[in-house]
């Protein structure tokens, strides 16, 4: 009976009831497998919720009503959803626990049944009532950073966000190990260098070499270290090129001299960018490719110019074409009387220098002579221009106001949108 009592007081002594942030301990749960119960089903759970399933966790969400990301989630059964209010017993089985709903006195015997199974529980609603606290947490390359600020939130989620920029942008590096020579066939996006994707500019913070297209960020290349060999790739319209097969054995080059190569292409390399060439040369060299997605220009520069490649009501379809060879060409893999026939949207890359045939031709198909069509040129680039016409007059229009490579023609309807 006195050990009992001993006990008790032990864990009166060690328990608070009450979480003082600047004293917490950060520590990384492995959740795999394991139950967690999140009391609420609203708004709040769900901002929680993606990151407990990338950890693998079982999770039970346990409320009245869920919004309908998380009824979502249930039905594609990443998560349990039981649909009443909270009872005491609902954390028996749960390792971590998550007090989320809009109701004080239901946190309170949340937090209290967890108190009771030595459960470590998270209180949305006040944080220092709970057990455990959320940081403001983010990823990086294998890395996981968390960030808390005593229950300013704010404060936490920027700091988080500027260490990930950091990180992402190569200001601060975080290399346990050497990096494995190889390729990375990277999109750039459609040219403002804050649109390449995370992983591209990780990637592009690694490199040794750089082989870079024309249309690729110019920015990116002045971040890049002093060691970092560039290589221009450049193919100027009618104009200078560097060969593919160049371009190809530069790649296979670097990656023989014990260098880790970054292909940067503008927009995403497998749209009419000669992606897949470069990945078949260097497989047929026995070299390993990472291909990562890029933002493509055919749909980012006409959103960049107000206009949607498609809309409700409006078109229920779009397409992309290049615009590199004429119609008549016997080159041509573009069946234009087809697409002259449809009524969505046509995406012409490409094409300014030929713009002429390609009206004509659509005209000749069937498509309406006064079939609005806007040209975009310099897309997300602080030159940006934007040229309204239509078919019958947009050949004029584009020599009129001397649009030049490199811009995007889009034609249909949403190409009167502004």
């Amino acid at each position: 009976m006195l050990g009992g009592c001993a006990d008790a007081a032990e864990r009166s002594r060690n328990v608070s009831p009450v979480s003082d942030e600047s004293s917490n301990y950060l520590v990384g749960l492995n959740l795999a497998g394991r139950r967690v119960v999140v009391v609420g089903g609203g708004t709040v759970a769900q901002r929680r919720l993606g990151l407990l399933i990338s950890s693998g966790a079982r999770v039970r969400v346990v409320s009245r009503v869920v919004t309908p990301a998380v009824e979502g989630m249930a039905t594609a059964g990443q998560i349990d959803v039981v649909l009443r209010p909270y009872q005491d017993g609902d954390l028996s089985d749960a390792w971590y626990a998550i007090a989320c709903t809009d109701e004080p006195e239901t946190n309170a015997a949340i937090v209290a049944e967890a108190e009771r199974n030595r459960i470590f529980c998270v209180r949305a609603d006040i944080a220092r009532l709970g057990t455990a606290v959320t940081p403001a947490t983010g990823r990086y390359d294998g890395l996981s950073v968390g960030v808390l600020a005593q229950g300013e939130h704010r404060r936490s989620a920027a700091v988080r966000t500027a260490l990930l920029e950091a990180l992402q942008s190569g200001t601060v590096v975080a290399e346990s190990e050497p990096v494995v020579p190889g390729v990375a066939l990277v999109g750039g996006g459609p040219g403002d260098p804050d649109l390449i994707t995370v992983r591209g500019r990780r990637l592009l913070a690694r490199a040794d070499v750089v082989v870079a297209d024309r249309l690729a960020p110019p920015e990116l290349l002045a971040e890049l270290g002093p060691h970092v060999e560039v290589i221009d790739a450049a193919k100027i319209p009618y104009g200078r090129a560097m060969a593919q097969e160049a371009i190809n054995n530069a790649l296979i080059d670097g990656v023989k001299a014990g260098k880790f190569v970054v292909r940067l292409k503008g927009g995403d390399p497998y749209v009419f960018g000669r992606g897949y060439e470069e990945l078949e040369a260097c497989a047929a060299a026995g070299i390993a490719v990472t291909v990562v997605p890029g933002i493509t220009s055919a749909i980012s520069v006409p959103a960049a110019a107000g206009i949607p490649v498609t809309h409700r009501g409006v078109t229920h379809e779009f397409v992309v074409v290049s615009g590199h060879v004429a119609p008549d060409h016997p080159d041509s893999l573009v069946d234009w009387p087809a697409l002259a026939r449809l009524r969505g949207t046509i995406v012409l890359l490409m094409a300014v220098e030929r713009i002429e045939q390609f009206a004509t031709a659509l005209v000749a198909g069937g498509r309406d002579a006064q079939t609005p069509a806007t040209v975009i040129q310099e897309g997300t680039l602080r030159g940006q221009r934007v040229v309204r016409a239509d078919l019958a007059t947009v050949a004029a229009r584009v020599r009129e106001e001397n649009i030049r490579p490199p811009a995007i023609i889009v034609i249909g309807a949403v190409a009167a949108f502004s």
